[in-house]
This record gives C-alpha cells, structure tokens and sequence, in this order.
C-alpha cells in the first residue's frame, strides 16, 4: 500500500507545480506574464465554475497563494526528489511532509469552508449560489484536501521511516 501512495503523491507534486505556475500565479502577478492560452483557461474556469477567490481574491487567499510560492513550491522539488529516490532513502523527509501536509490540509479546509458556507449572492464578480454550483466548485479544490490528509496520516503512521528514523 505505501507504494501506491507514494505513486499518488509523486504524481501529486509533479502535477501541482505547472498548475501552481500557470493558474494559481495569476492570482498575484500581471495578466502579460502568461500565454495567452493559460489566461484565457484560467477566465473559462473562472466564469464557468464561479471561483471568485480566483478573480477577485480577497486577501486571506492572496496569502494562501504567497504560502504556496514562498514555502510549497520549493518543497514540490524537495519531495520530488525524495519519492523518486525512494521514501525509505529518504528518512529525513518525514517532518517536513507532515508540516507540509498540515499546512495544505488547513488551509484548503479554509477554502472548502468557503466555497460552501460563503454568503455569495452579493458578490461581485457573481460566485456560487445553488449547492449544485458550491459542489462542483468544491470539487476542483477537495483533491487538495484529500490527498494532504493522506499524506499526514501516512507520515506520522509509517512503520518503516519511523523505525529508519530511530536507529540513526
């Protein structure tokens, strides 16, 4: 089973930094930064799904995204390393992945609360408003809960890098 995981969380930070750089940057820097294509993606799933914290983010989520850049995106390269390496060579990657995964899990927790219980109907731009609309938004941000709470569960409960980790 920790094969697998370790599968699904290599994957994990493989996919999270193209979508860090692409899609979550534009919420701090200029639109002429980015392909065009990548803009107009990021308006299509705006408009379409009523992210409001993309289009207009208030400032709580601006400094998730900050977070992101300054203390996630490294880590992406750092685990990255350490699970194709191989988890048991890399011991010492342990702590950070639980203060990592915790971070993530509480912050998108914030953001899933949100999007669920937000008072929308006067917001400019318009955000969510029937549960059909909270739900599919929620989707896009749920695996970023999910597989955080997996990989925290994983780390602090994983037989061979604790034992690994005592005997040195």
């Amino acid at each position: 089973m920790a094969a697998v995981l370790d599968f699904i969380f290599l994957c994990y930070f493989i996919t999270h930094i193209p979508i860090s750089i692409f899609v979550d940057a534009q919420v701090l820097l200029p639109k002429w930064i980015f392909p065009t294509k990548v803009v107009e993606l990021k308006a299509w799933y705006c408009s379409e799904f009523k992210d409001t914290m993309m289009i207009d983010p208030p400032a709580w989520f601006r400094t998730f995204v900050y977070c992101e850049f300054i203390f996630q995106f490294p880590f992406f390269i750092v685990a990255i390393y350490a699970f194709i390496k191989g988890i048991k060579n890399c011991s010492w990657i342990r702590t950070p992945m639980i203060v990592y995964s915790a971070h993530v899990a509480t912050t998108t927790a914030a953001i899933c609360f949100h999007i669920m219980y937000n008072d929308f109907s006067k917001s400019k731009p318009k955000g969510p408003t029937t549960q059909l609309e909270r739900q599919a938004l929620l989707m896009f941000y749920f695996p970023y809960l999910l597989i955080p709470m997996l990989m925290l569960t994983n780390f602090i409960f994983r037989a061979d890098i604790k034992t690994k980790e005592k005997t040195q």
